[in-house]
Formats: C-alpha cells, structure tokens, sequence
C-alpha cells in the first residue's frame, strides 16, 4: 500500500514540475537531427534571420551530424532547418583553437553535447575548449571556455559554405558556389567582411552576408588570409574572387573565456554593426539567452496541453511548435533588391511542403505573423513579378509542383485574417494562372502552362505533369474561392470548373484491387503506357508506367519525372477540394474504403512525403471518422518518436513537425479551406490561447489508451454532429468536447465534410 501511494505521489509531483517548468525547456532541438529530420540544431530566435550553428565535416543540409566520429570544422551564422535537396548557407564560420596556429583548415572531435532552447555547446576535445553558442535575431553571440593555458586563436572564415563540393562542378544543379568575399581588421577587436554565394537547392543568384565580429578582449596579434596564404599583420584582404578570412591571436593575459559577438546583414557590414548594436549592445550572455527564450515561450505558450500528457508527448508537441517557427525567416529591412514598408520574408524552402500544415499552424498560434508571411509573399510578387513557390537567398527558385502560394491567399481568405490585400492578392493568383513563367520553369509560376489552359492537363512533354496537373486543379480552386469572394463573378465560374482538370487525367485503370489513377496522357491526348529512360547508365532503356511505377531517378532524372517524389497511388488521392468527386470515380463509398485500406496495409503510404499529408483523414468523406483517427495515431506511434531519428522525414521548415502537432491535438487542416477535420486527440485538453484574447479548448473526456474512439462531440454545450470544425468556431472561441469510449459509435457517420 505505501509503494502504490509513493508511486502517485512520484506521479503527482512530476506533473507538478511539468507545470512549473517554462515550456521552452520541452523542446528538444536534437530531435530529427539524424535519419532523414535534417532539423537545425543550433540556437534560433523564431523565425530568426540569424542561426548560428555547428558544421560538422561532409555534405549536411542543416550543417550537422549526429555522428559523433565526424569532426567538427566551426560554427557559421546561418543555416536552414529539415530540407532535403542542395545545401543553402553555412556562412561566416568561426572557430576556436589553441594549437597549430599557423594553419587555416582545423577540425575537432566533439565531447558533450548540449542543445537547448536558444543555446548550444560543445566540448571540441582536440584543445579541450567548451563553445556555448545563444542568439537574437540578427546577431549571435559565443563564449569560448578554453581549457589549456597559453595562446589562443579564433578564426573567422568568410570563405566556407555548406555542401561544397570536392571537385567544383559549375554544371551542379543545386550546389553553392564560391563567388567572392572580403575581410578587415577594423580594430584593435573587430573584424568586418562579406562573403558572396551562389546556387544551392534553389539554384539561385547570389546573395552576399556581411557581419560584422566584436571580441571581449583585444587580439595580441592577427593574421589574415587569402587563398590559403597567411599574412600576418595584413589588415584588408580585398575580393578578388579568392576565399578570404581572419584569424585572432590571444595570449595568457586574456585569460580561460573570450566572447564574441556577430552581427549581420544582407545589406552592408554598417547594417550588420547596426543590428549587433541593437540587439546585444552589453556582453551579458544569459541575458541574451533569456530574451530569446522568453520570445519562444510566449508563442509556445499559445497552445497549453493538459499535464496528464506523458513527458514524451509533451516533447515531441512543443518541439514540433518549435521547428514549425523557424522558417521562414523574417528579414523585413533586410532585403538588398528594393527598398519597402512591407514585411519581407525569406527561405520559403519550399511553399509545396508547407502551405498543408506549416502554415495553418502558424494562423493558430500567430495569426499576425501569418498576415506579415502574405504580406511578404505580395511584395515579391509586387517587385519580382511572381510569388514564389520556393525562395532562399533573395531569389525565387524550385517549383516541385503547383503554384502554391496560392494556397496561402486562399487559406487566409476564409480564415479571415485582415490586414491583406485580397484584390492584389488575386492579381497574384491570376499571374500564375495565365502567365507562363518563361525559359526557367522551375524558377516560378507554372510550367507546362500552355498545355494545361489548352488541354486541361499537362502533357508528358513537360516534367511533372502528373504533379502539376492536380496541383494546378487545386489551385484553381483556392483561384475561386477568393474570386467568389471578391464577387468576381466570370472568374469564379471559369477556374471552378478549371479545378476538375483532375479529371482529364483519370484513367480507368485498375491496379492492385483499386480502380481509377491519374496517369500520363502525351499531348495528342493519348495513355502513355511506357517512359523512354534518358538518364546516364539507365538500367533500363524503358520502363512499363503503372500506378506503382517510378521513373526517377533511375529512369528520368529526379525533376523531369510525372510525379514529384511520389507514384499515381498517392497522387490519385490527392484532390482536396473534390474527394466527394474522388470517391464516385473510384467506385463509390464501399470500394474507396477498400482503395484506402489496401493504400494503407500495402505501404503505398508515405509517412515521410507531403503529398499524403491528407490521405489519412479520407475516410472522414465516407463516414468513418473513426478509421481516419485509427490510422493516424498508428502512423505516430510507429513513424514518430523523441530520438534524434524521430522524424520520417524531411521535416522541410516544419511540415512533419506541424503534420504531428494538428493530429496529436486532434485537428487537422484542409488548406485554403476554413475547416479542420476532428481526429482522437492525444491529450485531455488542449487551450488554444488566441491573439484576439478568447481562449478555444478542445476537450476529451475519458480519453485513455484504450479509449481511442469518438462517441460524440459537444460545441459550446450543444450536441455536434460534424466530423469536422469551422476556423471561425476557434476564433469564437468556446470549447470541442470528445466523449471518448473503447468502440466507435454514430458520430460523424452521417454528416460528410464539404466537397465542391
């Protein structure tokens, strides 16, 4: 008996803690650093410009590697979180040591690890120096702890980037390359530079990041190089195209800790003095760490969950709150192509992967935020001509399928978000409808745009078409509905039925118990049966096209194939706006249940892949809410974890973070539509505490392991049949009760959610 009421004792205090605890200290920023999360691991301000970070020697998108065995080369200002493809950034990288000072090139082994909100260290074991990193939002700030007496060094490189390849390949697709830098020694402690960078995943221009590097103690001496030629004394080393750095020599009077304060800018090293000043004008470390910290924990602290959560959920929710709010990057007065009061917004890397979930998450927490993020996506297209689908680096680049950010305009419109030029928004949308974006169609817009206004589909003439083709459906559906808002009438009417384009590729095929896929059509409007293989060293010289078929990269490169990273069995169900539509194709309600579980139990579903992202929930449209929640706590408990490896993914500036986060709340978006659609929660209660003061709370009642399963559901006290909420009833604010039980009942069996 006193074991049992230790026990609950041991229990009631560890909910205690949890409840005194700030949430900040849930989040774990090594979760999803391994396996394929690519997560940023470094310290960040949300949506912070500045993400200063380690670099860990080979190719890493976020700069690091989980392996201890691979050493560690510096830390550099700025990085990206969870992308695939080529790596962006890695810029301006510092290093400490205090052995072999006459060579530039040096590398460590890491002892412990820490990681934290807004703060990282390291132990570099080669010189025993303990590297503590925190950040604001346009500069960083580090404290070296050096543990072996005598001269010390620090040196900044301008001249690294992430993901430079061995052998310089200007014919690379997606990889950065070197264009120029610059360095100075300012002062008795102040270093200046730039550094100069092009390509990377977006294949874009180059961008130019200038800093500017403040150290706590003056140097005994300095050096600078050029080319990998030391120069000793030399103060300037001008761009001549060659990589340039500096190195700081220190001597046993500047005692175990020097700091070193970052400052920079996409405008000038003026402009990067400018935001060090502002940002951290003292040297108090923790304080700097504590401002940033309690930037998180006011936006974390939008969304309270109940205590009873375990300390795993409670982890894996805030970390997912986290990465959702690292891109994209807020970089308003940091644009160098024009001069606007708008917000400016950059790393949209990429719109494809978070206008599902990212996103609309972000409306939840920061409604205001989300206003400036379209605001943004406006003022590119007001000065560039087009939104981006995908942006780093001050250029548009890599459309992987739809033009987007038309979902964005979409998604705000029916939420209501004010503050938005809806008609210059609909310009925009109206621009990637009817424009062709030219020689570069994965620049912008929408390529094979000739083909889709002529034939209603794209063609195998052009990449992607399968992609593009329900894409670009959907998109002129979210093209619609703000027209229809608008009171364009004609527009209304012409991209509402532009939005069945779907259609035109479905074929009446059947494959593996199912019947109906989206399959290639050439531009004769002729099935494509077989894709000749183009690629150097085909294993084949063709390949039969069938619902399971994948020609990449093995047949066609990665972006010239029908899908995008994904088979027709994915994308078939992919038709967001029309699933009643969907269903009748396949067959009726019966055979799309079948359809859904033969998808599900033969692994045809792609946890790690955004096209799926909805695919879950479909069996809410034929009544059976129940399945949907089935299927997706099974798809967490199995794919999502609190290890490193504990995304299934690329989490791509949030998405499989935001994915997790809606379902483990139990609602998940239909983007650019005004609905979530209600799934078993995973915890007893969950407040929504919303910008505008009205708190909305989703409660479940009896919610256990065993008790997984949707009785019935009350909204503000009345009974609620609908398997799905309005956003506005959040806004309202009130409160979702769940009676939960161990078996499914009526509820939502009745009611399916809309559909064109």
């Amino acid at each position: 008996m006193k074991r049992i009421i230790s026990i609950t004792v041991l229990a009631l205090l560890a909910q205690y803690a949890a409840a005194q605890a700030p949430l900040y200290a849930s989040v774990d920023p090594f979760i999803g650093a391994g396996g394929e999360g690519h997560i940023f691991v470094g310290p960040a301000a949300p949506f912070g410009m500045a993400k200063p970070g380690p670099d860990c020697k080979g190719h890493s998108n976020s700069g690091y590697n989980v392996d201890k065995q691979v050493p560690l080369l510096g830390f550099s200002q700025t990085h990206v979180s969870g992308t695939g493809g080529g790596p962006k950034y890695g810029n301006i990288q510092i290093m400490p040591f205090s052995g072999d000072f006459d060579a530039i090139y040096q590398e460590s082994a890491r002892g412990e690890e820490i990681a934290q909100t807004a703060y990282y260290s390291v132990l570099l074991e080669k010189w025993k120096i303990k590297a503590a990193l925190t950040t604001a939002d346009r500069a960083t700030f580090y404290r070296f702890i050096f543990g072996q007496k005598g001269k010390k060094a620090i040196k900044l490189d301008a001249g690294f980037f992430l993901g430079e390849p061995t052998t310089p390949d200007p014919d690379a697709r997606e990889a950065q390359q070197f264009v120029g830098s610059e360095v100075s020694v300012t002062g008795s402690n102040e270093i200046r530079g730039y550094t100069r960078i092009r390509g990377g995943f977006n294949n874009g221009a180059a961008y130019t990041v200038y800093f500017s590097a403040v150290f706590d103690h003056p140097f005994s001496n300095f050096s600078t190089w050029k080319d990998q030629q030391l120069f000793p004394g030399k103060q300037v080393q001008f761009d001549s195209g060659e990589k340039t750095g500096a190195i700081a020599y220190f001597d046993a009077a500047s005692g175990d800790t020097i700091q070193v304060k970052i400052g920079i800018s996409f405008i000038s090293e003026e402009k990067a003095s400018y935001n060090l000043d502002q940002e951290i004008p003292d040297w108090q470390f923790n304080r700097v760490l504590a401002t940033t910290q309690q930037k998180w924990e006011k936006l974390l602290n939008r969304i309270e969950i109940d205590h009873s959560a375990t300390k795993e959920q409670r982890i894996m929710f805030y970390t997912g709150l986290y990465h959702t709010m690292l891109m994209p990057v807020d970089r308003t007065g940091e644009n160098p192509l024009w001069i606007s009061n708008e917000p400016y917004y950059d790393d949209f890397y990429a719109i494809w992967d978070t206008f599902r979930s990212s996103n609309p998450l972000i409306t939840l927490v920061s409604p205001s935020r989300e206003v400036d993020i379209i605001n943004s996506l406006l003022n590119i297209y007001h000065r560039d001509n087009y939104m981006p689908d995908a942006r780093s680096g001050n250029c548009n680049g890599r459309t992987q399928g739809g033009s987007n950010a038309d979902v964005l305009i979409a998604d705000a419109y029916v939420k209501g978000l004010q503050g938005i030029d809806y008609n210059k928004g609909l310009q925009a949308m109206l621009k990637n409808a009817d424009v062709p974006p030219g020689d570069n169609e994965e620049k912008e817009g929408r390529g094979g745009l000739p083909d889709y206004n002529t034939l209603g589909y794209v063609s195998t003439r052009f990449p992607r078409a399968g992609t593009r083709t329900v894409e670009y459906a959907y998109n002129d559906y979210c093209i619609a509905t703000v027209a229809k808002g608008l009171q364009q009438d004609r527009l209304y009417e012409r991209f509402l039925k532009q939005s069945d384009n779907w259609q035109n590729l479905w074929r009446p095929y059947e494959n593996n118990g199912a019947n109906g896929f989206i399959l290639p059509k050439d531009q004769n409007g002729r099935w494509v049966d077989t894709i000749d293989c183009n690629v150097l060293n085909a294993p084949y010289k063709q390949i039969q096209y069938n619902p399971l078929a994948v020609d990449y990269p093995n047949c066609v490169c990665w972006w010239c194939a029908f899908f995008y990273e994904a088979s027709s069995w994915e994308y078939s169900l992919y038709v967001p706006h029309d699933v009643k539509t969907l269903i009748s194709k396949s067959g009726g309600e019966e055979a799309f249940k079948k359809r859904l579980d033969i998808f599900f139990n033969n692994k045809y579903y792609n946890v790690s892949n955004e096209p799926s992202f909805l695919t879950p929930n479909l069996y809410h449209w034929i009544g059976r809410p129940d399945l949907s929640s089935t299927r997706i706590h099974l798809i967490i408990d199995s794919s999502y974890n609190t290890s490193a490896a504990g995304l299934p993914g690329n989490d791509d500036s949030g998405a499989m973070s935001s994915w997790l986060d809606f379902h483990m709340m139990g609602l998940f978006p239909n983007a650019g539509q005004s609905y979530y659609l209600i799934t078993a929660p995973y915890f007893t209660r969950t407040v929504i505490h919303q910008e505008n003061g009205k708190d909305f709370s989703i409660i479940a009642h009896n919610l256990s392991k065993k008790n997984t399963y949707i009785r019935s559901v009350k909204l503000n006290g009345l009974n609620y049949d609908k398997s799905w909420l309005e956003h506005q009833d959040i806004v309202n604010g009130g409160e979702l009760v769940l009676e939960m039980g161990d078996k499914a009942g009526t509820w939502g069996t009745q009611v399916r959610p809309p559909s064109k």
